[in-house]
């Protein structure tokens, strides 16, 4: 049976299958046991009122590198949901920055919950967010 890892680096192999990695333009990264990065490109498309990325870009990528981290650590096949997830915005961020890597850890992998933490950082190096997610394992 194939392992997890195995999945999400064949994902990594492949065009963005998700609509939402499409949509944000999320591509994975580096990868293994109980880590993954993404990244993603924070365009004036997904700007708010304020003229600056809406939180929702940063949560969701946060988000997913959370889930692949999850996923390197589960069979390939495993259900698995985000049941919590924090998110902390700690400076704007705006189309300047033209790329930002996000890269999630599993903290725990337990039968049934895991819970992973995550950093974005932009291409300049500066932390725009971090966040934490808790996640159930589906059953089968």
């Amino acid at each position: 049976m194939k392992s997890g890892l195995e999945h999400v680096r064949e994902m990594q192999a492949m065009p963005p299958q998700a609509g939402m990695h499409a949509l944000l333009g999320i591509a994975i990264g580096a990868t293994g046991a109980g880590t993954c990065s993404v990244t993603a490109v924070p365009d004036s498309r997904f700007y708010n009122h304020q003229g600056r990325i809406h939180g929702g870009f940063l949560a969701t990528v946060i988000d997913t590198a959370l889930g692949l981290a999850v996923q390197t650590v589960l069979p390939a096949k495993a259900g698995y949901g985000t049941v919590e997830l924090k998110v902390n915005y700690v400076r704007k961020l705006d189309a300047a920055v033209e790329q930002v890597t996000c890269t999630g850890t599993v903290l725990h992998a337990g039968r049934t919950m895991l819970t992973a933490e995550a950093k974005v950082v932009g291409v300049d190096g500066k932390l725009y967010a971090h966040g934490s997610g808790t996640f159930l394992v589906y059953p089968k």
